[in-house]
């Protein structure tokens, strides 16, 4: 029997209750009133007349009308025989009636009706009161009736109201618990009641169902556990030092580079709060200590944590600038800190919940060892290259000078390329002094009005045989009549130098690099679009970063990652900004702007 037959059918007994209640209330109420009218009609009426016709016998001799009074109500009474022996006295009373009509003065007559007009009235009198007993007894069996059957129905009915919801909420509430159940991947779980409607059908699907999604999970746990151990040993084998933290903040994992930077055992690590460990460890507590000062919702993912740190390696394994390897000294290395967010949807749910962090420690020591030896570099040449400069440009302004001697026209052309060739060295010279000065941190600006064709006309020269050797060219849009710009134009220059180089490292060939030059409300933005592989969109907030290199096509990393940091450092000591288009199909387009005079 189906849910929808069960409830019809428990209506329709409810309707019956209550259908079978009114019709024994109005069977009781009827023989109520039929016992009423009978008392109303049978003898209350013979009473009436009874008195209606001693009134007129008492008043006979001086109320002509008296004996047709008696009449009219004698009829009526003999019209109203109710009762036992009640026909009788009312014979007897029409015959002494008639007898006193012919002799008036019949004195005996008269008492014989009064006599019977008396009998009568007991008679109807003992009727009513026989009667009212008969109808009081109906009423009590009725009352009496009506309760039993009413509490009898009361039981059955709240019977059915408390047990009938229950019928249909408890295998909801069955259900509910089971897909609970199954959430959180019990695939044990199994529904229990039985019947033959639609859920017991339900229990069935349900059942099955549960028994499918075990035998996968069990199918699957095998090659799980082989993909957890796969990234478990990659995890151990990576040269970088990796920590696991759930959402309650305790060690999940850790692997041998973090143990050695931390001064730990695995052991001692797994499974503690790491507040409890940054109690007594200093490098936990730096590396937990954007996660326990600032409180984002549970709901809301935190942002990435990156910084610079410098760390005593006990057992180094990078290799330094000499390319030689560790030599079982501990040395101070650096590492770049970074902190991701884990963020799980569980299945069915739409939205996302915490589910860890994953604190990264990538070592670029090395780098960091190049930037030293490079700026190291820089300051030698920049320092050693201006003795021979100045020395070059002394003999040549001595060469110019008359005195010395005459020089003829060829070899005043050679004089004239060499101090060329002098210039140009000595603005290489200034170049690398304005690198070491950004590697120290002491920019020297030297802020001039700037026309922004000028600009682009000097990176594009100086890029000029890079992007031939390529067959790429330049699409260069630079208006002459553009506001000029207050700006270091060395350093501006410098920039969209590097801008270039990187759209020409990165392009393939034959095609075009786009040059764009226009106003942006009181700035002057420098626009490089090259139409390559691209940057990827989780690289490019970290574009800018130190050290930071975006893999290319291949996977490869190319150059240090310093020149476009050094770049954002130049135009922001000058009042700009730098920036990448994100908005981009193919292809990067870096820019920046400079402030208008």
């Amino acid at each position: 029997m189906t849910i929808k037959s069960k409830i019809s059918l428990g209506l329709a007994f409810m309707f019956a209750i209550i259908l079978g209640l009114g019709g024994l209330g109005v069977y009781y109420l009827n023989e109520l009133a039929n016992d009423s009218q009978a008392i109303l009609k049978d003898n209350y009426i013979s009473l009436q007349y009874v008195s209606d016709m001693q009134k007129a016998l008492l008043e006979r001799t001086s109320d002509p009308d008296a004996f047709q009074q008696f009449d009219e109500n004698l009829r009526r009474q003999e019209a109203n025989v109710t009762e036992e022996g009640e026909q009788e006295i009312t014979t007897a009373l029409r015959r002494d009636f008639n007898r006193l009509k012919l002799i008036p003065t019949d004195t005996a007559a008269t008492k014989r009706l009064q006599t019977n007009l008396l009998q009568l009235d007991d008679i109807n009198r003992q009727a009513m009161f026989r009667k009212n007993g008969t109808a009081k007894k109906t009423a009590t069996d009725a009352l009496l009736l009506l309760a039993v059957v009413g509490t009898f129905c009361f039981l059955i009915v709240l019977s059915f109201v408390v047990n009938f919801p229950s019928y249909i909420a408890r295998p909801v509430r069955e259900l509910t618990r089971g897909i609970r159940e199954i959430t959180s991947r019990n695939f044990e779980e199994r529904l229990h009641f039985r019947s033959s409607d639609e859920f017991g059908e339900l229990a069935r699907s349900f059942n099955s169902m549960a028994q499918k999604l075990d035998e996968y999970e069990h199918s699957n746990l095998a090659k799980l556990l082989f993909e957890k151990k796969r990234i478990d040993t990659l995890i151990q084998l990576m040269g970088d030092g990796i920590i696991g933290l759930d959402e309650n903040k305790k060690v999940l994992f850790a692997n041998p580079v973090a143990c050695r930077l931390l001064g730990m055992d695995e052991a001692k690590l797994i499974g503690r709060y790491a507040p409890d460990i940054a109690s007594v460890n200093d490098l936990m507590r730096t590396l937990i200590q954007d996660l326990m000062t600032e409180h984002w919702p549970e709901t809301t993912p935190r942002p990435e944590k990156n910084g610079l740190l410098k760390i005593y390696d006990p057992t180094p394994t990078s290799q330094s600038l000499s390319g030689n390897g560790s030599d079982g000294k501990g040395k101070e290395s650096y590492f770049n800190k970074q902190i991701h967010a884990v963020t799980v949807a569980p299945t069915g749910e739409g939205e996302p919940r915490p589910a860890g962090w994953v604190i990264m420690l990538e070592n670029i020591t090395s780098f960091k060892e190049l930037d030293q030896a490079k700026t190291n570099f820089i300051a030698t040449v920049s320092h050693e290259l201006k003795t021979p400069i100045s020395s070059i440009k002394l003999s040549l302004k001595l060469l110019d000078d008359s005195r010395i001697g005459q020089l003829n026209e060829e070899q005043k052309q050679l004089v004239g390329h060499v101090r060329d060739d002098a210039e140009r060295l000595l603005s290489i010279t200034g170049e690398l002094v304005n690198m070491a000065q950004v590697e120290s941190g002491q920019i020297q600006l030297k802020i001039e009005t700037v026309a922004p064709a000028d600009i682009v006309r000097y990176a594009t020269n100086a890029l000029q045989v890079s992007a031939n050797q390529k067959h790429i060219r330049f699409d260069v849009n630079a208006p002459l009549d553009l506001p000029t710009i207050k700006a270091d134009p060395d350093k501006a220059s410098w920039v969209l130098v590097n801008f270039l180089s990187n759209a020409v490292r990165h392009s393939p060939e034959d095609n075009r690099i786009d040059v764009s030059v226009y106003p942006v409300g009181n700035q002057v933005e420098f626009l490089v679009r090259d139409y390559g592989a691209g940057i990827r969109a989780e690289h490019r907030d970290r574009i800018f970063e130190r050290y930071f290199r975006a893999p290319g096509n291949n996977g490869q990393s190319s150059g240090t990652g310093l020149g476009l940091a050094i770049a954002k450092e130049f135009i922001e000591s000058m009042g700009g900004e730098i920036g990448l288009k994100s908005d981009l199909q193919d292809g990067a387009a870096f820019y920046f702007r400079l402030p208008g005079s």
